[in-house]
């Protein structure tokens, strides 16, 4: 009996032993592919430090020592969308005007350092509705710059330093040259005289002597702080017209100048509205 317990456990045994010589270890498998990703993506950022490293510094400039914004594409230096090109505070300092996308329609390069308007600047650009080059230091412009801007409706030369006024173009509806130093000599009697559609016409802060000839149109005039000491019995009304009206000009200011208008109250009948400014 007991032998055959012996044999029992025994065999037991054996079969135990010989079941647990067949198992092996458990082993960490690598997933499919997870090796050759980890080599792509290491792969990928080498390539990447290797690129930054052949970019140009910041202290790297694309212009030469004493260079300006005319060395770069316009579209680099400023905001161009459809249509619109914006270029105000350029730095490095704007001194010419820069070169206009084809159908350019609105320029605004205000608070540079233009110094001249020339005939090439925009003759290539005939799409040109409105341009503001308020706050530069144009003192010239050439005759005939606008001459070719047909469809010009809104012209900005504000804050400059103007003495003299170039030809205009016959569709502006507003023009606006307010502290400049025009003086009336500056200023052709038939500046003005063609503009048929001009509705805002703004030249205060100069040293304008007399009033210019203004449009019917108009219906905004400011010529404050002049040197205007008279107005011309023909400068609103017609003095051999005494059923002329004039009821569109709507505001007027004088204020600021030499001039006593009461002493041409004569020279408003015609209007709706007394002009501001000094009247004793």
């Amino acid at each position: 009996m007991k032998t055959l317990l012996l044999t029992g456990v025994l065999m037991l045994w054996l079969t135990t032993a010989s079941v647990g010589g067949n198992q092996q270890e458990p082993q960490l498998l690598q997933g499919p592919g997870l090796g050759h990703d980890l080599s792509g993506y290491l792969t990928g950022r080498l390539k990447s430090r290797r690129a930054r490293q052949t970019l140009p510094s910041a202290d790297d400039s694309p212009l030469t020592e004493g260079g300006d914004a005319s060395d770069l594409p316009t579209c680099l230096l400023c905001v161009c969308l459809t249509g619109s090109v914006y270029c105000e505070e350029v730095s490095p300092d704007m001194t010419t005007v820069p070169t206009l996308p084809k159908e350019t329609a609105y320029l605004y390069a205000r608070f540079n350092k233009i110094n001249k308007i020339t005939t090439k600047d925009f003759a290539d650009i005939l799409t040109l509705k409105r341009i503001d080059l308020t706050g530069n230091i144009i003192s010239e412009i050439e005759d005939g710059a606008f001459s070719k801007l047909t469809l010009l409706e809104e012209l900005s030369l504000a804050e400059n330093r103007l003495v003299k006024l170039p030809m205009l173009p016959t569709k502006l509806s507003a023009f606006n040259a307010n502290h400049n130093l025009l003086k009336t000599k500056g200023v052709k009697a038939n500046t003005f005289k063609k503009l048929t559609k001009l509705v805002n016409l703004f030249l205060a802060d100069n040293q304008l002597e007399a009033i210019p000839q203004i449009p019917e149109s108009v219906r905004i005039l400011h010529l404050q702080n002049n040197n205007i000491t008279e107005v011309n019995k023909d400068t609103f009304c017609r003095s051999n017209d005494t059923y002329y009206l004039r009821p569109s000009l709507n505001e007027v200011r004088l204020d600021g100048n030499p001039v006593v208008l009461s002493t041409f109250a004569d020279t408003f009948t015609c209007m709706k509205v007394l002009p501001i400014g000094r009247y004793r």
